[in-house]
């Protein structure tokens, strides 16, 4: 057996921690989006949501930490300074800010209007006036959900930007595994991101949708949010599926294939 063998299995079981631990947190999170969503008769999927994309943050993470880094016989010191910014990819990560300024502004929107339920909870049902009729719907994604959803992106921005900077600049590796692991962390963040405005702007369009006291401004609203959903619909999968199947194991598959 040549040395080349011996350091083929290595890079395979570390693929395969790291494959399995994204597999896993991706599980626990939609087991855990399934147990939520029947809440309230169906509107704890808003809490189903972000719980779903925490889960899937935190296999990355795992997957991360239990993989060692690639040994290599040669060692080579960079003088100039690594950044965050040379790792991550620049049009994915420059959509998922945009989705998520766009999550923030609705959250805050809806928050500004939205009026408390039957039971006196606050946040959670739009009520609208017009003409002496006044009518209200539920669920809106006011403060009662909304706290949850912008604490869950918090901590999945606080999460993903410790490990992009400790992939960067403390992480041994070659550029290209950090490119690699850097993809995923900003995938898994996308899927928290793109996963709660999806079903953010679901909601807040199904409630103006089925009022009819929204006027203009409800009008205007859902010829906004019905793209914004389209495209979060596009954006989620392809995020989940960007961490399901991790780059740097493909290509050391290929790569092992083409020079046997």
């Amino acid at each position: 057996m040549s040395d080349f063998d011996l350091d083929i299995a290595p890079a395979a079981s570390r693929g395969r921690v790291d494959r399995y631990a994204r597999w896993t947190g991706l599980a626990v999170g939609a087991l855990a989006a399934c147990l939520l969503s029947p809440i309230h008769s169906g509107e704890g999927v808003l809490f189903g949501i972000p719980a779903f994309g925490l889960c899937a943050v935190g296999g990355v993470l795992v997957g991360d930490g239990l993989t060692p880094p690639a040994r290599s016989t040669v060692r080579a010191a960079v003088l100039e300074p690594r950044r965050v910014c040379d790792y991550v990819p620049p049009r994915m990560t420059w959509l998922l800010l945009v989705l998520a300024v766009a999550l923030v502004t609705l959250l805050a929107i809806a928050s500004a209007v939205a009026t408390p339920d039957d039971l006196g909870r606050a946040g959670r049902d739009l009520t609208l006036s017009c003409h002496g009729l006044t009518e209200g719907h539920g669920p809106w994604p006011g403060l009662y959900y909304a706290v949850p959803i912008l604490a869950a992106l918090a901590v999945a921005t606080a999460a993903c930007g410790w490990a992009l900077r400790r992939i960067a600049t403390t992480r041994p590796g070659d550029e290209q595994s950090r490119q690699d692991r850097s993809l995923a962390i900003v995938a898994s963040w996308g899927i928290v991101v793109s996963t709660s405005l999806l079903g953010t702007a679901v909601t807040a369009w199904g409630a103006l949708s089925s009022m009819t006291c929204d006027g203009t401004a409800g009008t205007v609203a859902e010829a906004i949010l019905l793209p914004v959903a389209l495209v979060c619909l596009v954006t989620a999968p392809w995020m989940v599926f960007t961490v399901c199947s991790p780059r740097a194991g493909r290509r050391h598959r290929t790569g092992t294939g083409a020079r046997r």
